[in-house]
């Protein structure tokens, strides 16, 4: 491990020390976070970051567990590199507590034992940019949100789109993407493949050498049309089909080993909305739909459905030029029918308002309060407020309080697989509190700018699976450090840091929380010339808890690297290649799971 903290830092150092070339060096724009409902300024905000489709492009990331590890203060927990279960946790907290949206459409799994979602097909070829916004949420989005919220925003397509890729285990990528946009009105569709022989998903240096394979295809489409200045409709749809071949658990040692055992899974999501202006404030009224199906073959086999609607409307307005605001009501339904034959329908109405006030050209302040009334485990208030202060200096203070609340899944309320003696205990949400306290800084020639912050998150009344049913018993606590920069050096190059200290506790137990690595980060070296761009991404993890078993074990720190190039021929074609893994490192991000060696893609794009 020390030889791979010398490595990260030598490799910083030379992100550092590359040349400023004398030429006119342009700002970093400000970048705005959307998923906060009233749009917000990323650096008063704690907590938001944003990666746009440039940052995409420019890593050249093919599926959301590629990038989402560079964000300070979440871990991508992936069983298998291609098409295992990747789920992620924020701040420490399991993978049920971050909840994900698509245009604003919540897609978490709630036939998932903890509702979380499995990013392992999500492909990025549609995605405009992705949001993330750390700590609880639940003020905002209501239940799921304890860890935080991870937003993706699709594309608008104008014009023609074509893309092809190949590469090592017989790997082979294409996208096709159509639209017309203009100021009346859009519309656009595409269509994505990847497919691949792969690597074995059991580690193959443990004597696993069968190949375990992964195929996605991914179609959506996106329209908008504006009757007059002051009402409009859109909406969108994204289908995702993906079969992967996995590994499991065989007889009579039940240890991870080579099987043929394969998961198919088949989702959907989508909303339309009408936005018009009355009686001085913006209306927005939607209605929006997820569903998955997850099929499982093996000596168990599974297969699990689950469907969610969103009915929403909210206002938008102004008061003065200090004060935005937006409040709302929102009914959502949720049911899944599980393997074992067992079903449920969930329900909740919620009540939410949140606002922002510009108390000062330097000092502004924000909040939130939601009330969220379950049909089956009452009612929880939470509430967020922050503040945000620009000092001299180029330095802004900033700091939030929030609380959440997660209600009991599908699994948990029915107490599915569960087999200790009836009557079993009566399940209340989870609930969590958090602060953090962020410190920004930028020059005052726009170049550089970079950010620390400091949080505890506590999470009570976590529900855990216990000698053969559901109960209210864990409390966990995670205390962290996040730091990340950006700058802009001269001569077309970038560079942007993150690192992430996370201390993460089950407080009944006093033992680490599993599958959060203490120490994480990432460097990104990046150009951009006239015809040449690219980007080598260099990401560390410390050793981490993981599960070996029945027992506890660890899964070792790595280093691993992944270069990214792309030269432009004309302004419409471009060559691109890309080296994963370029040290040829073996590693694991999960205990058992083998990642691929150094491996090699080259592709074009076209765009008209």
């Amino acid at each position: 491990m020390k030889r791979h903290l010398f490595l990260s830092t030598a490799l910083v150092a030379v992100g550092l020390a590359a040349p400023a070339w004398s030429q006119e060096i342009p700002e970093l724009e400000e970048v705005v976070v959307t998923a906060t409902r009233i749009p917000a300024i990323v650096s008063e905000t704690p907590g938001a970051r944003v990666i746009d489709r440039a940052t995409i492009e420019q890593r050249g990331a093919i599926f959301a567990a590629d990038i989402l590890a560079d964000v300070p203060g979440l871990s991508v927990v992936r069983s298998g590199a291609f098409g295992g279960v990747a789920q992620v946790r924020m701040r420490g907290a399991v993978p049920g507590k971050t909840l994900v949206l698509v245009d604003g459409v919540p897609v978490n799994d709630p036939a998932e034992i903890a509702g979380a979602y499995d990013f392992s097909g999500f492909e990025l070829g549609d995605i405009d940019r992705i949001e993330v916004l750390s700590g609880p949420q639940s003020s905002l989005w209501g239940s799921d949100a304890i860890g935080g919220v991870i937003a993706f925003t699709t594309q608008e397509v104008d014009g023609l789109r074509a893309e092809a890729e190949a590469g090592s285990f017989a790997t082979l990528r294409g996208r096709l993407a159509a639209g017309v946009a203009n100021e009346t009105w859009a519309f656009g569709a595409w269509v994505s493949r990847f497919d691949t022989d792969g690597i074995s998903a059991a580690d193959e240096a443990d004597g696993n050498p069968e190949t375990d394979g992964f195929e996605n295809t991914t179609v959506g489409a996106k329209g908008r049309y504006a009757f007059t200045d002051t009402v409009d409709i859109d909406g969108a749809a994204r289908w995702s089909n993906s079969r992967a071949d996995i590994d499991g658990f065989p007889s009579p040692n039940f240890t991870l080993a080579d099987t043929l055992d394969t998961t198919e899974s088949e989702q959907w999501s989508g909303f339309g909305r009408i936005r018009l202006n009355a009686l001085g404030l913006d209306h927005q009224f939607s209605v929006s739909a997820s569903d998955i199906v997850r099929d499982t073959v093996s000596d168990f086999s599974s297969r699990f459905e689950a469907d969610r609607q969103v009915y929403r409307w909210q206002a938008d307005g102004r008061s003065g030029e200090a004060l935005n605001f937006a409040f709302g009501v929102e009914r959502e339904e949720t049911s899944g029918t599980l393997s074992s034959g067992l079903e449920d329908d969930l329900g909740t109405t919620s009540i939410f308002g949140v606002a922002r006030y510009d108390a000062t050209e330097r000092l502004n302040l924000s909040g939130a309060l939601r009330w969220d009334d379950t049909d089956d485990f009452g009612s929880e208030t939470t509430g967020r407020i922050s503040a945000a202060y620009r000092l001299d200096g180029g330095f802004i203070v900033s700091g939030a309080y929030g609380t959440g609340f997660k209600a009991p899944s599908v699994s948990q309320a029915v107490c599915d697989f569960c087999f200790a003696p009836l009557p079993y205990p009566e399940l209340v949400p989870e609930t969590a509190d958090s602060i953090e306290l962020a410190v920004g800084w930028a020059s005052s020639d726009g170049r550089i700018e970079g950010r620390s912050t400091v949080y505890r998150l506590n999470v009570e009344n976590q529900i855990s699976y216990v000698a053969g049913r559901y109960i209210n018993v864990a409390e966990t606590r995670s205390d962290g450090v996040e730091l990340e920069g950006r700058a802009l050096l001269g001569g077309g190059f970038n560079l942007t840091l993150a690192y992430a200290w996370t201390d993460a506790e089950d407080r009944t137990t006093g033992a680490r929380l599993l599958r959060v690595p203490e120490h994480a980060a990432s460097a990104t070296l990046g150009w951009s010339g006239e015809r040449l761009s690219g980007a080598l991404t260099v990401r560390a993890e410390g050793d981490q808890d993981d599960s070996g078993g029945f027992a506890t074990a660890t899964r070792e720190g790595f280093v691993t690297a992944n270069l990214n190039v792309a030269y432009a021929l004309t302004e419409a074609v471009t060559l691109a290649a890309r080296i994963e893994n370029l040290a040829d490192e073996r590693y694991q991000q999960v205990l058992g799971y083998g990642e691929p060696g150094r491996s090699g893609y080259v592709g074009i794009r076209l765009r008209y």
